[in-house]
């Protein structure tokens, strides 16, 4: 029987009064969230933390400048940050290694993270990820260009998922009112101002150091993907050299979503097989 998430926590890492998920026990997966509006680690992970929570110890943070983690005056949105903030959570909770999962915005932290600090990361998961140089896309564009409205909302969703039977005003409503929470539009709009090309640029990592990359990779991707197109995780897979890419037809940007027991199985069979699972620092 699964379990559900229990209550969010907050602690201080890096400076910076963090709102986090952490349930289950065992080896430690870090579970990034993406960038859309209003996002938060439970929307995000919702399907995928009972899962894991059975075999796992599961970390879902809202990174700086989403969710209900405090978004400092003056802090500085950059791959270099997020990344300190992701290590400085680690170092608070007293986590030695995790193994990583990073959606989307949260596959190119995931890969900053590896590269910054490979020793703290034991194996990798990239859905759906950005993290390499693209055009960017007509959808993502539409996501970080969002303005509030329950119909603007409704149009993002038919971008999100494949599956249209996800998609009804009441989901619509739903994840429209969680984007006007105090802080959040304000802070969102501030993120990836126009011309978006260069934040997908920002995000992407040097190829040289993907390249570097040792840690074995799961690279997860939605065929009918609008959002990050299928050749980003075309490329990853090209580039680091213990990587398998698993794509899922009739799958749009929300693979944990849509596909959540098979997305599940996959993920818990990658890490199972690890051979020196990450564990808490003594």
């Amino acid at each position: 029987m699964q379990t559900q998430p229990q209550a969010a926590k907050s602690i201080v890492a890096n400076g910076i009064r963090t709102h986090y998920h952490d349930v289950g026990e065992g080896p430690v997966v870090l579970l990034i969230h993406g960038s859309g509006p209003g996002v938060t680690a439970l929307a995000n992970w919702r399907l995928t933390m009972p899962a894991f929570a059975q075999r796992f110890r599961v970390i879902a943070p809202d990174m700086v400048g989403f969710g209900d983690t405090e978004r400092p005056a003056g802090f500085r949105y950059s791959m270099e940050n997020w990344a300190a903030h992701l290590l400085g959570l680690l170092d608070v909770l007293g986590v030695e290694r995790a193994h990583v999962v990073g959606n989307s915005f949260g596959g190119a932290l995931a890969l900053a993270l590896t590269i910054e600090a490979p020793q703290r990361v034991g194996r990798l998961v990239l859905m759906g990820s950005a993290g390499t140089a693209f055009r960017i896309t007509e959808g993502l564009d539409a996501v970080w260009g969002y303005t509030p409205s329950i119909e603007n909302m409704r149009a993002l969703l038919d971008i999100f998922a494949y599956d249209r039977t996800l998609v009804n005003d009441d989901l619509a409503k739903l994840r429209y009112e969680a984007s006007v929470q105090p802080g959040y539009q304000e802070s969102f709009a501030n993120l990836f101002p126009a011309p978006r090309q260069r934040w997908v640029d920002a995000l992407a990592s040097p190829e040289q150091a993907i390249r570097a990359i040792s840690h074995e990779t799961l690279i997860v991707h939605g065929r009918e993907d609008k959002v990050i197109p299928l050749t980003s995780s075309l490329r990853l897979a090209e580039l680091i050299p213990r990587a398998q890419l698993h794509v899922f037809g009739q799958c749009g940007h929300w693979t944990q979503i849509e596909h959540a027991a098979r997305f599940n199985r996959l993920v818990i069979d990658h890490f199972s097989e690890a051979g020196d699972p990450p564990s808490e620092a003594a």
